[in-house]
C-alpha cells in the first residue's frame, strides 16, 4: 500500500449504500453468512433494522474513493441476538444511573458463527481500533464490540479486552461413512449411539432432505410455523420474519439445507441450516410435537451424514449444548473484541474478562475429558 494514500474511514446507514460488486470482491470468505445477499435480505425483510435495535451503521475504508475494506456494523439499543452477553455489564451501567446503549456491535445478527468480520486483504481487524474508538467518541456510542471473529495475535490495546466462549464443533476426519465415524468411539458409546439413531425409525419417522431449490413454499410455511413455536416456548419474539427466509431460499439457495421429519406422512418437526464448500452450519429446529431423539437426529446426525457425503470438513451446529460433546462435537473458543468508553468500569471489565478467560479455558479442557473417542 502506498503510504501516502491516506485511508478514510465512513460509516452507512444502509446495506444500499454498498456496491454489491464491491462487497463480493472484498469477501474472500465462503461463509454464506458473509454474502451481501444475507445481509440484504436481513435489511430488506427489516429483521435488522432501527425498530428492532438494529441500525445498520456498516464501517466502510476506503484510499481514493476505491473501498479497501468493509466491516458490516449496528448499533444497538440492547443486548439481544448476539450470543456474547454483556447483560451484567449493562446491568451495572444502569445501576449506576450511566447509559450502557447505544453500542457499535460488528457482528452477523441472530448468528453466533466465528469468521473474519473484516472484509479487507488490506487492512486487520487491530488497524480499525483507533478509528472506532474516534467514531465513539464523536457520535456519543458507549461502547464497540467485534463479536465471533478471528483471534487477534498481536498483543491487544490496555483498553480493548478479549472475551471467548465455548462452542461445540464436529470435524470430517476422512470419514468414508458414519458407522466409520462411529469406530472412533469406545464401544459403549458407539452401542449408545446407534441405540439413539435406532429409536426413530423405530417411531415410525421419516425424514426427508431438501436443498435451496427444492424447498416449496409449504415447506417454508412449516419451518416457519415452528421456528416461531420454539421461540414462543419461551416466551420470547421471533428474529426473523417469514420475509427473511424467503428472499435467502430464493437468492442463496446453494447454501440451504431443510431437513423435514414426518409421522405418517404427517410433518412433525425440522431443521433448517447453511453450508458452503468446506462447512454445514446449523441454525434453526423446530417442532409441533415431542418426539424422543429426533432433535438429536435431525440437528446432529444427519448434519454429520451430511458432512460425509459430501466431503465438508466441519459442522457448526450453532451455540452452547453440553450434550453434543457426547456426540462427538469438540469444544472450541471463540473471540470477541470489546472496548467501553466510559473509565469508571474499565478496570472491573477487564478485571472480569481475565477471569472469565481463565474458566473458559478450564471449561474447554473439562469438555475434552467427556468426549466419546478412544484414547
Amino acid at each position: 500500500m502506498n503510504p501516502d494514500n491516506k485511508i478514510t474511514v465512513e460509516f452507512v446507514n444502509s446495506i444500499d449504500a454498498i456496491n454489491p460488486d464491491d462487497w463480493q470482491k472484498l469477501n474472500r470468505s465462503a461463509c454464506p453468512f458473509l454474502h451481501y445477499n444475507f445481509f440484504n435480505a436481513l435489511e430488506k425483510s427489516q429483521s435488522a433494522s432501527i425498530e428492532k435495535g438494529w441500525k445498520p451503521h456498516h464501517l466502510k475504508a476506503s484510499i481514493n474513493d476505491e473501498p479497501i475494506a468493509l466491516m458490516p456494523m449496528y448499533l444497538k439499543s440492547h443486548s439481544w441476538g448476539e450470543y456474547v452477553f454483556d447483560w451484567d455489564w449493562a446491568e451495572a451501567f444502569k445501576h449506576h444511573g450511566i447509559p450502557y446503549y447505544p453500542k457499535l456491535v460488528a457482528t452477523i445478527p441472530f448468528t453466533p458463527v466465528s469468521s473474519n468480520k473484516l472484509l479487507s486483504e488490506q487492512l486487520n481487524i487491530s488497524t480499525l481500533f483507533d478509528p472506532l474508538i474516534t467514531h465513539c467518541h464523536q457520535q456519543e456510542i458507549n461502547s464497540w464490540h467485534i463479536l465471533y471473529c478471528e483471534p487477534i495475535k498481536t498483543p491487544l490495546p490496555q483498553d480493548v479486552y478479549e472475551r471467548n466462549t465455548v462452542q461445540f464443533h464436529w470435524f470430517n476426519r476422512d470419514y468414508n461413512s458414519f458407522d466409520h465415524y462411529l469406530n472412533t468411539f469406545t464401544s459403549r458409546k458407539r452401542r449408545s449411539t446407534r441405540k439413539e439413531r435406532l429409536t426413530i425409525p423405530q417411531q415410525g419417522i421419516e425424514v426427508r432432505e431438501l436443498k435451496g431449490h427444492e424447498i416449496s413454499q409449504q415447506d417454508l410455511d412449516f419451518f416457519y410455523l415452528t421456528y416461531q413455536l420454539t421461540y414462543l416456548k419461551r416466551d420470547h419474539q421471533p428474529h426473523l420474519n417469514i420475509d427473511f427466509f424467503q428472499q435467502v431460499i430464493k437468492e442463496m439457495s446453494d447454501n440451504v439445507l431443510l431437513l423435514i421429519a414426518s409421522d405418517e406422512k404427517q410433518d412433525v418437526a425440522c431443521a433448517l441450516f447453511f453450508y458452503d464448500d468446506e462447512q454445514l452450519y446449523g441454525r434453526y429446529w423446530g417442532c409441533t410435537e415431542e418426539i424422543k431423539n429426533l432433535h438429536f437426529e435431525l440437528c446432529y446426525y444427519r448434519g454429520i451424514e451430511f458432512c460425509i457425503e459430501n466431503n465438508l470438513k466441519s459442522f457448526t451446529p450453532g451455540t452452547q449444548g453440553e450434550h453434543k460433546i457426547q456426540r462427538g462435537f469438540e469444544p472450541i473458543l471463540t473471540y470477541s473484541y470489546h472496548w467501553i468508553k466510559h473509565p469508571g468500569f474499565k478496570d472491573a471489565i477487564k478485571d472480569f474478562c481475565q477471569r472469565e478467560q481463565e474458566h473458559m479455558l478450564i471449561y474447554q479442557q473439562d469438555c475434552k475429558q467427556l468426549l466419546p473417542f478412544k484414547q
